[in-house]
């Protein structure tokens, strides 16, 4: 396989990289900065285009897996603009130079996330579920509808919302292990919004599977099949590593540290339907929180 991976210095990014190279393929990592060109790199800037896209003909597959992390501070206006258009421009900049070339790739896979539902209390959505209101909800709308001049060109266009990745190397569990481990993790307010989950290993093998499954089309939920709350999620993460997580982070703390909007999408979420891609012959390694987390934490 020859592949083409954006945002490689992420989290998932350079997870699917190390899986993809640990199974002999061919990856070239679009990279942002010359110093960290070489061999295995594409330089190329997300607001404006690919400068030589030589490398990127003859490929099998592009993950696209680039955009400005979320939680990374308030959403001031300047960093909504940050967030909005390392996700829509730079796949318009990505999908505009794949279709230009002589050779384009089979298929490209794209992030989105559980996020384009909005605050869905109550819901199980499913993919032909209608996108929320919030500002989230519609980024995510813009940032998929962004993919589309790949398909009207051919190129098989594949996109995974994605529920929250666990993995204690990266993500939200990386960030919330340490109060938990020191006693003083909870859930946040009332603890009853949904929260779909997915461990690190079956995302990166639902990118690697959708690439290589020419039927599968269009957009797909990544998450396991089982439902679980904030509040269940706190109690298995106590759980998994001995401590106790009963303390309960109120609205207020939560809005003051990270602003109303931030603050909002982290108290709401949608629970979100696995069905149709587990229709397709995928199967998910880790369907249950407590055993997924107890396993991650014991190693």
């Amino acid at each position: 396989m020859k592949a083409i991976v954006s945002g490689s210095s992420g989290f998932l990014g350079g997870a699917l990289v190390r899986d993809l190279r640990g199974d002999g393929a061919k990856v070239k990592r679009l990279v942002r900065n010359d110093f960290k060109t070489d061999s295995t790199s594409v330089l190329w800037d997300p607001m404006k285009g690919i400068p030589d896209t030589r490398p990127l003909e003859n490929s099998n597959v592009v993950f696209h897996l680039a955009g400005e992390n979320l939680a990374n501070g308030r959403w001031t206006s300047s960093r909504k603009k940050r967030i909005r258009d390392s996700r829509v421009v730079g796949t318009k900049t990505l999908v505009d130079s794949l279709i230009k070339l002589e050779q384009p790739p089979d298929v490209l896979v794209c992030a989105s996330a559980v996020g384009i539902y909005g605050n869905r209390p109550g819901e199980f959505v499913t993919e032909d579920s209608p996108a929320g209101e919030d500002w989230v909800s519609k980024l995510g709308v813009e940032w998929e509808a962004s993919a589309s001049s790949a398909a009207e060109a051919g190129i098989r266009t594949v996109l995974l919302r994605i529920g929250v990745v666990l993995h204690p190397g990266g993500g939200m569990l990386k960030r919330i292990l340490l109060p938990f481990r020191m006693g003083v993790g909870g859930k946040l307010g009332q603890g009853t919004q949904p929260m779909s989950w997915v461990s690190l290993r079956d995302v990166i093998q639902a990118f690697r599977f959708c690439a290589g499954n020419a039927s599968i089309n269009g957009p797909f939920n990544v998450c396991a099949p089982e439902r679980v709350t904030n509040s269940e999620f706190t109690l298995a993460l106590g759980k998994a590593l001995g401590r106790p997580a009963f303390l309960k982070i109120p609205p207020f703390t939560l809005k003051l540290v990270f602003g109303k909007e931030l603050s909002e999408v982290m108290l709401g979420g949608a629970s979100m339907s696995s069905s149709k891609i587990e229709s397709t012959g995928f199967q998910f390694r880790d369907s249950d929180l407590s055993v997924t987390l107890s396993n991650m934490l014991s190693t």
